[in-house]
């Protein structure tokens, strides 16, 4: 089962979740973001201790198109982004999408 919780972006990102006692985090520095993040999102997406995965939401939009899809459409493990434009609506989606069903269905 996993547990674990990873933490993937730049250093200013991840430092506040090493504080609060995340033990697994990838930094990718701004600057490199393009060559490095699909190889840290890959490789936390492949080990079988991480449950959830969090990462900014600017952060997609530097990802190849299979990395960020995988990301996107994984279960286990399940993708929280922050900020951005992960508003409430973003946030329903990911509600949804791990745990199969929509919790604020709207009744007609």
């Amino acid at each position: 089962m996993s547990q674990e919780i990873a933490v993937v972006g730049s250093p200013d990102f991840t430092t506040g979740f090493r504080l609060a006692g995340v033990r697994k985090c990838e930094n990718v520095p701004d600057g490199q973001k393009d060559e490095q993040l699909d190889e840290a999102v890959s490789g936390v997406f492949e080990d079988d201790n991480v449950g959830i995965v969090v990462m900014h939401d600017d952060d997609l939009d530097h990802l190849s198109r299979g990395v960020r899809e995988t990301a996107e459409t994984s279960i286990e493990p399940t993708l929280v982004t922050l900020g951005g434009g992960a508003g409430a609506g973003g946030l329903r989606d990911q509600i949804k999408r791990a745990i199969g069903i929509d919790l604020m269905e709207e009744e007609d």
